[in-house]
C-alpha cells in the first residue's frame, strides 16, 4: 500500500477534539492465543480507519493500524478488559487492554464502526431507524382505519380489490422463519416478526403489527398471524413489509412494549437487534397456486441473506377440519394460538343490530386464536374490546337531571313563604350553598360539553376534577367462541374502573362509612331542626316528583275534557273522562300519608306568630317517622309551612281540602253520566252515584261545555289548594335534611352523585349491549319483564388504605342502581343514544331500537313495561395490599358486602325459580345445579379464607347461568382487571368448549402477551407493560400473574 508518511504523522499530531477517539492501551501482537510480548502502554488514537500508536500523547506515532479486512473479538466476561484484532491477511492479531471494562466497551464499539464495512452498516443503520421513526410516527394507524375521504382516495379504479367473504377479514396470514442466521454461532435466537404496509397510492410505510416472541430456535414457527379487517383499505398492489427482530430479553424488548415521543427512537442495542427484512406484494399471496410464499430475508443494504420466511394464507374455515398433533409436537415451546389482529365489531344478531350498535361501541380492536380441543380440533376465538360514547353521553344528562332538580327544588324552598326569624335564616343559608353547588354542576357540565376526542377516561385522568363524573377506563369485553362440535357462543363483561370519588380523596372514608356516620350526626342536631328519617326524606321528594309530574297532567286532560264537551263527541269524552279520573286517582293517592299531615302541622308551627287550635303533637309519629323529636313543647319552636295563614290551626283542614279533590272528580263523572244519558248515546252505567247528591247544579239541558266548565274550574282549583299545601310541606321536610348537615349533606350528595354517575354508565352499557346480543332468546326476554335483570359486579379492590374507602364508595353506587328502572322504545330518528329521565333515586333509562329490532320484543316490553335492575357485588382483594389488611388490619368491611350480596343473589334466584320455566336456564346447565353452586358459595363466603378467589369464580359462573350481564372492576380496570378477565376467559373455554388441559396456561399467557387486553394498558399509560414488579406478584394468587416480560414499571 502506497501512503505519505509526512501527511499520517502531520495526522496524529493533529488536536485531541480531531479524533474519533484516544486513550492509553496495552498493546502487543499474538499469534494464536500466545502474545509475543508483554502488552506495553501506548497513547492510541483512531481517526476514520487509522488506529495511531504513539508512546506518549505528545510524541511521534511509531506505528500505524489499517483497520481494514479485520474483525474484532470481544472477551465478555465480567473482569476482561481486552479486546483482539484479527486480520484476514494472516500477520499477526494485535492485542489491546484498556484500563477499565467500560472504556473496553467503548473501544470495542469504535473500533468496530471504524473500517468501511462498519461505515456502510452504520449507514443502513441510520436508514433502517430513520424509517422506523416514520413508521412510530404513524403506528396509531395499526388500531384505526384510515379516514373515509382517505379510504376513498386509495380505492381509485386502478387498485384491485381483493375477493372475499362479506363481513370476513380481507387478509389473513400466518408466518414461519427457516435457517435464520445469529451473529455468533453460539447464539440462540428469540425472534419475532414486525409487520408493516405500504400504501400503494401514498408509499407510506406504516407498522401494522407483531407476532409473539419464539424463543431459542433459527426455525421458529409463529403461532401468531396478521389480520386486515374488512373496512382495512388494502389491495392487489399493497406492499407488506417483514422485519425479523432477535430479542436479547423480553424483559428488556422497551420498542416492543413502549409507544415512544415523537423523534425519538430507542438505541438498536436495547432489547432487540435486526436480523433481516423482505418485502411482497399481496396480489402474489393471493394469486400464488398453493397460496404461499417462500421469501428470502436479507440484511438492511439487501446484500447477505439471512434465512428465509414463509407466508401461508389463511382461510379459518379450512383450518378447523385439521387435526392440532403437529402444534403439541413442533410447537412444544411455544404459545398455542394463532392470533390476529383487526378492528372491526362483530355480533351475531345480523346487520340490523349495527346501527344501534355503532351509536354505542367506538374504536373497537380484534384478536383470533385458535386453540386445540381435548380431541385434537381446532376452536376459533374472536377476542373483542371497545370502547363506548355512554361514557361521556351518561354523566351529562345526569348532571343535566341534576340541575334541573336543584333548581326546582331551590325555587320550592323560595316558595315557602313567611317563616320566623329562626327558620327564614336557616332558608337562606340552605339556598346560598345550595346555589354555590347548582354553580359547580354547571361548570362541569360546560367543561363536559367541550370534550373532544377519546369516547374513554383513561386510568391516568381518574383524580381529575372536571372528569370526576366520568367512568374510568369503560370497555366492553367479548369473546365469540366457535367450537367444532359445539353452538357458537358469546361470552361478554363489562370492564370498569371502581365506581368512586377520587379528587375528593378517601381520607375519611368512603360513602359507606360517611353516610353511616352523617346519619347518626343527624339524629343528634338537637333543637335547631327536625329530624325525619332517610325513608321519609326520600318519601318528601317522591311526593314533590308526583306532583310535579301529575299535575300538568290533569290540568291537559280536563282541558281535553272540555274540548270534547264543545265538539259534542260522546266517543272522546268518555275517553278524556277516563284518563282524568286515572291520573286524578293517582294524585289523590299520593297524598295518602302521615308524613304530609305532620309536616303540614311543622311548618304552621314555623309561622311567625302561630296559634295551634290542638296539641300540636303529629300522630303516628313513632310509626311514620314525620316527628318532632327533640321538643317537649313544639309550640315554642317555630316551624315553616305554606299553608294558607290562620289564626288558629285544624288538623282536620287538611283531610277536608283533600276530599274535596276526589269529591269534585266524582261530580264530573256524574255530570258526563248525565249528559250522555241526556243524549241517549249510551245507556246508563249502573246506579247514580252517591256523590251526586252533592252536586247543587240544576241539569235543564244547555250545552256540554257550559254545564261542564264550571265543575272543571272547581277540580282545578281544589287540586290547586292541594298542591301548595302539600309542595310547601314536603319543601319543609327538604329544608330538614338539608339544614341539619350543612355542608356535609350537599358534599355527601355531590359525591352520591359522583359516584352513581360511573356506576350508571357502565350498566347502561351492560344493559343494551345484553339486550342486542338477547334478541332472538324469547327465554331471555320473558325474564327480562317478569323477574328482571341480575347485574352482577366482581371487586379486586382491597381493604387496605384507600382503596377500602373506593369499596365503600362502589358499594353505595351500586347498591343505588337498585332504584333504576329501563324501558325499551323504538327510535323514531337515527339517534339511538338512550333518553335518561326521572329524579335522584328514581331514574328511568329509555333505551333506544330500530324498528326491525323493536318487533322482536315481547308485547309487554313493546307496551312500555318498566324492567328491574338487581345488582350484586362480590369483593375479593388479591394484591399485596390484602395481605397487608389480612394480617394487621381489618376485612369485615369485605366479609359484609359478600354476605349482603349473597342474600340479594338468593333472594334474585328464589324469584327467578318461581316466576321463570326450567327449560329458560342458559345452556350447560346440566353440567352444575344452581343451588348447589349457590350452597358452596354460601359456604366460601363463611369460610372467611384469605384471598378466596374462588368467590368470584362462582359467582361469575352463578350469573352466567342466570343470564346475568358481567362486570370486572378495580382501581383503573387495567391490571388486575386484565389478569381476572382473561383468567375468566381460559376458564370458560376449559370448562364449556374443551380446552386441551394442556394448553391452559399457554393459552392465558397468550391472551395476556398478545390479546385485547394488553391494547388496553397500552390506550391508557401508553405502555405495553402491565404495573406490576415482582415482590407485588409474590402476593397475588397464582393464576392472577402475567407472563415474563408483560409487567414492569408503568405509571397506573
Amino acid at each position: 500500500m502506497r501512503f505519505n508518511a509526512k501527511d499520517l504523522a502531520c495526522l496524529a499530531r493533529r488536536p485531541s477534539g480531531c479524533f474519533d477517539k484516544e486513550g492509553k492501551l496495552k498493546i502487543c501482537r499474538m499469534v494464536g492465543d500466545e502474545k509475543l510480548i508483554e502488552p506495553r502502554e501506548r497513547w492510541c488514537r483512531l481517526k476514520g480507519n487509522l488506529l495511531f500508536l504513539m508512546k506518549n500523547k505528545s510524541s511521534e506515532a511509531s506505528e500505524v493500524v489499517i483497520l481494514e479486512r479485520c474483525w474484532i473479538v470481544e472477551f465478555r466476561t465480567k473482569t476482561d478488559v481486552s479486546i483482539v484484532l484479527k486480520f484476514q491477511s494472516g500477520e499477526p492479531d494485535l492485542y489491546l487492554e484498556a484500563p477499565s471494562k467500560p472504556d473496553c466497551e467503548s473501544w470495542a464499539v469504535a473500533l468496530g464502526e471504524a473500517n468501511s464495512e462498519g461505515l456502510q452498516n452504520k449507514i443502513q443503520q441510520l436508514r433502517r431507524l430513520i424509517m422506523e421513526i416514520k413508521e412510530e410516527r404513524s403506528s396509531d394507524e395499526a388500531q384505526q382505519f384510515l379516514p373515509a375521504s382517505q379510504a376513498d382516495r386509495l380505492g381509485e379504479p386502478q387498485f384491485t380489490s381483493i375477493q372475499r367473504i362479506a363481513n370476513e377479514p380481507k387478509l389473513e396470514f400466518s408466518l414461519a422463519c427457516k435457517d435464520l442466521v445469529a451473529a455468533t454461532r453460539d447464539r440462540k435466537l428469540n425472534t419475532f416478526v414486525q409487520v408493516s404496509v405500504v400504501h400503494p397510492a401514498e408509499h407510506i410505510l406504516t407498522r401494522y403489527s407483531s407476532t409473539e416472541i419464539v424463543e431459542g430456535t433459527r426455525d421458529p414457527l409463529f403461532l401468531t398471524g396478521v389480520t386486515f379487517p374488512p373496512e382495512y383499505p388494502i389491495y392487489e398492489e399493497t406492499k407488506i413489509k417483514l422485519t425479523v427482530y432477535d430479542v436479547k430479553d423480553k424483559s428488556q424488548d422497551t420498542v416492543r412494549t413502549s409507544v415512544l415521543p415523537d423523534h425519538k427512537d430507542p438505541r438498536a442495542d436495547i432489547g432487540r437487534s435486526f436480523l433481516g427484512c423482505t418485502t411482497f406484494r399481496v396480489g402474489d399471496l393471493v394469486k400464488s397456486k398453493e397460496q404461499q410464499l417462500t421469501l428470502t430475508l436479507r440484511t438492511s443494504d439487501g446484500g447477505k441473506a439471512v434465512g428465509t420466511i414463509e407466508v401461508n394464507l389463511v382461510k379459518m374455515g379450512e383450518l378447523e377440519e385439521g387435526e392440532t398433533d403437529h402444534i403439541a409436537t413442533d410447537a412444544q415451546d411455544q404459545k398455542c394460538a394463532l392470533v390476529h389482529e383487526c378492528t372491526a365489531t362483530e355480533g351475531l344478531s345480523g346487520k340490523d343490530n349495527l346501527p344501534s350498535l355503532n351509536a354505542v361501541l367506538k374504536n373497537p380492536i380484534c384478536k383470533l386464536y385458535r386453540f386445540p380441543t381435548s380431541d385434537n380440533k381446532w376452536m376459533r376465538i374472536r377476542e373483542q374490546m371497545a370502547e363506548t360514547t355512554l361514557s361521556f353521553h351518561v354523566p351529562k344528562e345526569l348532571i343535566n337531571l341534576h340541575i334541573k332538580e336543584d333548581m326546582r327544588r331551590n325555587q320550592e324552598l323560595k316558595d315557602l313563604g313567611e317563616l320566623a326569624p329562626h327558620w327564614d335564616n336557616m332558608r337562606k343559608s340552605v339556598i346560598a350553598h345550595c346555589d354555590q353547588m347548582l354553580s359547580m354542576y354547571q361548570d362541569t357540565l360546560a367543561e363536559l360539553g367541550k370534550h373532544a376526542g377519546s369516547s374513554f377516561k383513561s386510568s391516568c385522568s381518574k383524580g381529575e376534577k372536571t372528569l370526576e363524573f366520568i367512568p374510568i377506563n369503560l370497555h366492553l369485553q367479548r369473546m365469540h367462541v366457535h367450537s367444532p362440535r359445539l353452538k357458537d357462543a358469546l361470552y361478554d363483561v363489562i370492564t370498569v374502573g371502581a365506581p368512586a370519588a377520587h379528587f375528593q380523596g378517601f381520607k375519611n372514608g368512603g360513602l359507606r362509612k360517611l353516610l353511616s356516620k352523617f346519619e347518626a350526626e343527624r339524629r343528634n342536631t338537637g333543637y335547631q331542626c327536625i329530624y325525619y328519617s332517610p325513608e321519609n326524606t326520600a318519601k318528601a321528594k317522591e311526593v314533590l316528583s308526583n306532583i310535579n309530574h301529575l299535575q300538568p297532567l290533569i290540568s291537559s286532560h280536563a282541558d281535553l275534557l272540555l274540548n270534547s264537551a264543545s265538539q259534542h263527541s260522546p266517543d272522546s269524552l268518555k275517553n278524556s273522562l277516563k284518563m282524568l279520573s286515572e291520573k286524578t286517582e293517582l294524585f289523590v293517592h299520593a297524598f295518602k300519608d302521615q308524613l304530609v299531615r305532620s309536616a303540614l302541622l311543622a311548618l304552621y308551627t314555623a309561622r311567625p306568630g302561630c296559634v295551634l287550635k290542638k296539641p300540636a303533637v303529629p300522630r303516628n309519629t313513632a310509626e311514620e317517622g314525620g316527628d318532632l323529636q327533640h321538643q317537649d313543647h313544639p309550640s315554642q319552636i317555630t316551624r315553616q309551612d305554606s299553608i294558607p295563614h290562620h289564626s288558629e290551626y285544624d288538623e282536620e283542614e287538611w283531610d277536608r281540602v283533600w276530599a274535596n279533590v276526589g269529591k269534585s272528580l266524582n261530580c264530573v263523572i256524574a255530570m258526563v253520566d248525565r249528559l250522555l244519558e241526556k243524549d241517549n248515546i249510551s245507556t246508563k252505567e249502573g246506579d247514580n252515584d252517591p256523590s251526586a247528591a252533592d252536586c247543587k247544579v240544576l241539569h235543564t239541558g244547555g250545552d256540554w261545555y257550559d254545564q261542564l266548565y264550571p265543575l272543571v274550574i272547581t277540580l282545578k282549583d281544589c287540586m290547586g289548594e292541594v298542591v301548595t299545601r302539600a309542595k310547601q310541606s314536603m319543601a319543609f321536610v327538604l329544608l330538614q335534611e338539608l339544614a341539619c348537615g350543612l355542608p356535609q349533606c350537599l358534599m355527601l350528595t355531590l359525591r352520591r352523585d359522583i359516584v352513581f354517575s360511573q356506576a350508571l354508565a357502565g350498566l347502561v352499557c351492560g344493559f343494551i349491549i345484553k339486550l342486542h346480543t338477547s334478541l332472538h332468546d324469547q327465554g331471555f326476554l320473558q325474564q327480562l319483564h317478569t323477574v328482571g335483570l341480575l347485574v352482577q359486579y366482581e371487586g379486586l379492590l382491597s381493604t387496605y388504605s384507600e382503596e377500602a374507602g373506593m369499596l365503600e364508595d362502589m358499594a353505595v353506587g351500586i347498591s343505588d342502581l337498585q332504584k333504576v328502572m329501563f324501558k325499551v322504545i323504538e327510535a323514531k330518528s337515527e339517534d339511538f343514544l338512550p333518553i335518561i329521565t326521572g329524579r335522584r333515586e328514581h331514574y328511568i333509562i329509555e333505551v333506544q331500537l330500530p324498528a326491525k329490532m323493536f318487533e322482536l320484543l315481547p308485547q309487554e316490553i313493546k307496551e312500555g313495561k318498566l324492567l328491574r335492575m338487581y345488582p350484586v357485588l362480590f369483593n375479593v382483594g388479591i394484591n399485596e395490599q390484602q395481605t397487608l389488611a389480612e394480617r394487621f388490619g381489618d376485612t369485615t368491611l369485605q366479609e359484609s358486602i359478600n354476605q349482603e350480596n349473597l342474600e340479594l343473589l338468593k333472594e334474585y334466584y328464589k324469584r327467578f325459580m318461581e316466576k321463570m320455566p326450567s327449560d329458560c336456564l342458559p345452556q350447560f346447565q346440566e353440567q352444575n345445579d344452581l343451588k348447589g353452586l349457590l350452597e358452596n358459595l354460601h359456604q366460601n363466603i363463611q369460610a372467611k379464607k384469605r384471598k378466596n378467589v374462588e368467590i368470584m369464580w362462582l359467582a361469575a359462573m352463578i350469573c352466567r347461568k342466570l343470564n346475568g350481564v358481567r362486570f370486572t372492576c378495580c382501581k383503573s380496570a387495567k391490571d388486575r382487571t386484565s389478569m381476572s378477565v382473561t383468567l375468566e376467559q381460559c376458564s370458560i373455554l376449559r370448562d364449556e368448549h374443551q380446552l386441551h388441559k394442556d394448553f391452559f396456561i399457554r393459552a392465558l399467557d397468550c391472551m395476556r402477551r398478545e390479546g385485547c387486553r394488553i391494547e388496553n394498558v397500552l390506550k391508557n399509560v401508553k405502555c405495553r407493560k402491565y404495573a406490576f414488579n415482582m415482590i407485588q406478584l409474590m402476593a397475588f394468587p397464582k393464576y392472577y400473574r402475567p407472563p415474563e416480560g408483560t409487567y414492569g414499571k408503568a405509571d397506573t
